[in-house]
């Protein structure tokens, strides 16, 4: 019995069959692709989204109420989650509709799908990044300023943006002490002037901040002003 003759195709390969061919994206390389970036996903949630400021102004209003673990640090962790997710939808949608969508369609190459996540990321961080801290991370390169965003490459765009999401965070804890100080210095005030010095302020001033804090909605209030501030 005569063998088989393999007939070639006549159709040339299309560009995205050489996903599955490509020797650098076989599927091992793809799995330890997947755990390096699971391992820094971790560093990029902290310091290339959202969840900086807000867990940072989480933690000055708890430390401006006096309360230690209310809300527990899980809780808050819970809700900087939360809030991030919520933020971040925009970037997030662009991500998978223009990247990882074509990739797993097989329309576009890994480094295609890596160019076009970059690109709304990238965005998302320059409109919350100052110009002087932009400019900090270009002096120390010795680069020239760039004229458009596409310019600005992650190296600089991601540290620039952290800088500035913890000038942001710490102005806005400054804001939200301010009600709580003002509370503090005027029961302690009140106790020294009523010479009870041995009664710990704490003790009075907790449940007055407490009661201002739930009559304002501070809740509402807060995650608006943080909602705002990423407009």
């Amino acid at each position: 019995m005569a063998p088989a003759i393999a007939l070639a195709d006549p159709t040339p390969p299309s560009p995205a069959s050489g996903l599955l061919t490509d020797p650098g994206l076989s599927p091992q390389l793809k799995i330890l692709a997947l755990l390096t970036l699971l391992s820094v996903l971790p560093a990029i949630v902290l310091t290339m989204t959202s969840f900086t400021r807000v867990i940072i102004v989480l933690g000055f209003v708890r430390s401006g109420i006096g309360a230690q673990q209310s809300p527990p640090t899980q809780v808050l962790v819970g809700i900087a989650m939360f809030l991030t997710l919520f933020t971040m939808a925009p970037v997030t949608t662009a991500i998978a509709r223009d990247a990882w969508e074509p990739y797993n369609a097989g329309r576009i190459t890994a480094e295609q799908a890596l160019e076009r996540a970059t690109t709304p990321l990238r965005s998302f961080m320059l409109r919350q990044t100052r110009e002087a801290d932009l400019a900090l991370f270009y002096e120390a390169t010795r680069q020239p300023l760039p004229r458009t965003e596409e310019e600005v490459p992650l190296r600089i765009a991601a540290p620039a943006f952290v800088v500035s999401e913890l000038t942001t965070a710490f102005q806005m804890g400054v804001m939200v002490l301010l009600p709580f100080l003002v509370i503090d210095l005027v029961v302690s005030s009140l106790l020294m002037s009523m010479g009870m010095m041995m009664v710990p302020p704490s003790t009075l001033s907790l449940p007055i901040k407490l009661l201002l804090f739930v009559v304002s909605d501070g809740w509402h209030l807060l995650v608006g002003s943080l909602l705002r501030s990423f407009a």
